[in-house]
């Protein structure tokens, strides 16, 4: 199963510390599997002309073909202004309207504040469904609070992130075996 982890902005050190900390931790207990962490900071992507994804060349083809041949996508995000950052919308509008249709999808927002705890709920989580893509069901929110000198330093929410790789591979296994029966039963 490929795996991919997507860090969502190409400022602060936050979402990136717990996106590390996830594909550590995925390198760790599900090594099995094909493994991408694609941090944005370290991506030139020109904004989204409305071009077919296959169009694209350099760091916006690497990064949208990483996506589209993905299993599962993990997804984390900062809180900017009390939404996504740009940096992250733009991914989306680089990829085709179902460009998550047989993803399994998890997220994880971090904040400044607990009062940014709905957005993933208002602005990530309709995108996903928009594009197709399977949401495991919670997400994971880290506060500011949470971190120190680039380090997690709250085990509630090493926990959570656990449980978050635990869920998003169960739910992608149970999906991969349902479609396969599914398509069995077609005898072709």
């Amino acid at each position: 199963m490929k795996i991919v982890l997507l860090s969502g902005s190409t400022v602060g050190t936050k979402t990136q510390t717990a996106m590390t900390y996830l594909y550590n931790h995925l390198k760790l207990t599900a090594s099995e599997h094909d493994l991408t962490l694609l941090d944005l900071k370290d991506y030139e992507l020109p904004f989204s002309d409305g071009r077919n994804y296959l169009d694209y060349q350099g760091d916006a083809g690497l990064v949208t073909s990483e996506l589209m041949s993905a299993d599962v996508i993990l997804i984390g995000s900062p809180t900017f202004q009390a939404s996504i950052p740009a940096t992250l919308k733009n991914i989306f509008d680089l990829l085709p309207q179902n460009a998550l249709e047989r993803k399994i999808v998890g997220l994880v927002m971090t904040a400044g504040s607990p009062k940014h705890f709905l957005v993933a709920e208002t602005q990530l989580k309709p995108i996903i469904h928009y594009m197709k893509g399977l949401l495991v069901s919670n997400y994971v929110f880290i506060e500011d609070i949470d971190f120190y000198q680039q380090k997690i330093t709250n085990d509630d929410v090493t926990r959570r992130l656990n449980k978050l790789v635990e869920d998003s591979l169960v739910l992608a296994k149970s999906y991969q075996r349902a479609w396969q029966e599914q398509e069995d039963s077609y005898g072709f």
